[in-house]
């Protein structure tokens, strides 16, 4: 009772506010109306005769500031009204917290209307007179108006595309809410753009909030994508800002029209990070990551038509930064599908993905070719203080085991796959792979990648079998580099394993 009758105490003080010139006193009442709503019993004794007063204060602030750019209002009476709006944002955003009976109720009475209109007015500003605090607080409300009401999620799951008959106060939530529309065209570059953390933040916040399936597959459409490209670029620029990377994982890498779309509009160095992305998702403990076959699949895709560019990085004068980028690019997708191919069940499908496997043999000889013609990047080196004392910060190469995982790939797709094994021996892939047996600073555990792949390629496969035998036999490759790490083939039963030396002491 007495929670009730405080609240309702100061609910009367502001409806004084309605009425009468702004002052100082007025931010006092409700500062003291927003400390009280942070209590469990207090948010508990909110009903519409307590939040009416507010919403008529709010309105009234709402007209006074859209008529001040008209009128010429001094600077002085604009800051105090921005001042008392952010309170009133603060006000609404404290009565949300774990109440959905309150969140509902400032949604029916019209406090999402309003707080819309004040939005896009504060936009214009550009953090003049205060107008970024109270920008950041009624994006506060926004988030916390939504979450974890299922009423309100049902509202936002609307859409634009079928309309349906709500209200006009569910109309001004589905336009707000509806993310992808409102921020692509208005909010994306006022809000995600302004160089305000905490702005972005809560901009981003709201949209973690509003996604689901159906809006973040709307985000692939053209006149919404900006939206989604602008995330991705924050979670490379602002990588402390935790709900982008979570719009990310948890919305934008399930979907895979919209993996697509993005990746195709890109610049490689936000590519870079959508797979740096994955890989920490396919990396997590989890069995499942959520991320579909065909997000896999177009991936492949991609690695495959854009491998050679890598090739570009052996000049050692790269022409372009763009170039370095593309380069940068194949040499992720080269480490997300070496593991996606790695244990994960779901994607071993790419084993029979058309001539990845070819095309991944192909540029292993390319690359290694190229590092034995002449001294440049791809070639075998054996400075090992890079990896570790004086030496450490100095090694920067871009393609630091790019070639173990070219080999590691051709290896995982091989794995218990006669089709595959085969394939590698009709391409000249096993003397490629056994000249790679060597220790190699550029490649660290290249040798145990190669052992690996070799392994796989032996397994349950005779013709492999005899033509390592045949080359031991005819001296046809460095087969001795699998010695010097302790390894022989060995005839057993018909076939051949590859077992551990015996050393004498």
């Amino acid at each position: 009772m007495a929670a009730s009758s405080s609240i309702k105490e100061m609910s009367a003080s502001i409806s004084g506010i309605s009425n009468d010139k702004h002052c100082p006193g007025h931010l006092q009442i409700l500062k003291a109306f927003t400390a009280a709503l942070r209590e469990k019993e207090n948010r508990d004794a909110v009903d519409e005769s307590v939040l009416c007063p507010l919403l008529h204060v709010l309105t009234r602030l709402s007209d006074e500031l859209h008529a001040a750019d008209s009128e010429g209002q001094d600077v002085s009476s604009v800051t105090l009204e921005l001042q008392l709006t952010a309170e009133c944002f603060r006000a609404q955003r404290n009565a949300c917290v774990q109440s959905t009976s309150n969140q509902t109720l400032l949604r029916d009475l019209g406090f999402i209307d309003v707080t819309l209109k004040l939005l896009k007015y504060l936009q214009t500003k550009d953090g003049q007179y205060g107008a970024l605090e109270a920008l950041c607080c009624g994006i506060q409300f926004i988030g916390n108006v939504a979450v974890g009401n299922q009423n309100a999620k049902m509202i936002f799951g609307s859409s634009l595309s079928r309309p349906s008959p709500v209200s006009l106060h569910a109309k001004a939530l589905l336009l707000l809410c509806i993310t992808p529309i409102i921020l692509s065209i208005s909010f994306n570059r006022q809000l995600l753009c302004v160089d305000d953390e905490k702005t972005v933040t809560y901009a981003s916040m709201v949209l973690h909030t509003c996604l689901d399936e159906a809006k973040v597959e709307s985000l692939a459409l053209p006149q919404n994508i900006s939206l989604a490209l602008k995330v991705m670029e924050l979670c490379r620029t602002q990588p402390d800002i935790d709900w982008t990377v979570l719009i990310s994982t948890q919305h934008f890498l399930k979907c895979t029209v919209l993996v697509e779309s993005m990746y195709t509009r890109m610049h490689h160095n936000d590519r870079v990070t959508l797979l740096e992305l994955l890989l920490a998702q396919l990396r997590e403990d989890d069995s499942e990551c959520g991320v579909p076959r065909t997000v896999a699949s177009f991936l492949a895709s991609c690695f495959q038509s854009g491998c050679s560019a890598v090739l570009s990085l052996a000049t050692g004068s790269v022409s372009s930064n763009e170039v370095l980028q593309e380069a940068l690019t194949v040499i992720s997708l080269l480490d997300v599908l070496c593991e996606m191919s790695s244990d994960h069940r779901e994607f071993m499908f790419l084993q029979d993905h058309p001539d990845l496997l070819s095309n991944t043999i192909d540029l292993l000889a390319q690359v290694h070719a190229i590092g034995k013609s002449s001294k440049n990047i791809f070639s075998a080196s054996h400075n090992f203080s890079s990896f570790g004392g004086e030496g450490a910060s100095s090694h920067h190469s871009p393609v630091i085991s790019f070639k173990a995982h070219l080999i590691r790939l051709i290896g995982n797709l091989c794995h218990n796959n006669a089709n595959n094994q085969n394939k590698v021996r009709e391409l000249d892939g096993i003397p490629l792979i056994l000249d790679n047996c060597n220790i190699d600073s550029n490649n660290p555990f290249i040798n145990q990648w190669a052992i690996f792949a070799i392994r796989n390629l032996l397994e349950n496969n005779m013709e492999n079998q005899k033509l390592v035998a045949s080359m031991e036999q005819h001296g046809a490759t460095d087969y001795s580099a699998l010695r010097e790490l302790g390894l022989e083939v060995e005839e057993r039963d018909g076939g051949l394993l590859l077992k551990t030396v015996r050393k004498d002491t």
